[in-house]
């Protein structure tokens, strides 16, 4: 009598790295960016945002927050922002050139 055979398991490729629509909010004094959307690889860090506003701002420092409210930490993975804090298939980030919120 024959046993019935195990079903192997499938191995899915990975697939590749997906992006992350981040839509930036001026507060405060800061200018508005001509291009308010970009698409950044998910597993990016916060930092990359950072560096990109600092480059489109022309300044050394920058303050940039979630909800409004706090300002995650450079070594963040987009990816994890992304699936806490996305509004509308977007990471909201609001950025200032002074500090704006605690």
């Amino acid at each position: 009598m024959a046993q019935p055979e195990e079903p192997q398991e499938v191995i899915q490729p990975k697939p590749a790295s997906s992006k992350v629509i981040i839509l930036f909010k001026a507060v405060g004094d800061a200018p508005i960016l001509k291009q308010p959307k970009v698409k950044v690889e998910e597993q990016d860090k916060f930092l990359k945002v950072l560096q990109f506003l600092k480059r489109q701002l022309a300044r050394e420092q920058v303050f940039a927050y979630l909800k409004e409210a706090f300002c995650p930490s450079p070594d963040e993975k987009i990816q994890t922002l992304y699936e806490a804090y996305a509004v509308d298939a977007k990471l909201v980030v609001s950025y200032a050139c002074t500090p704006a919120w605690g």
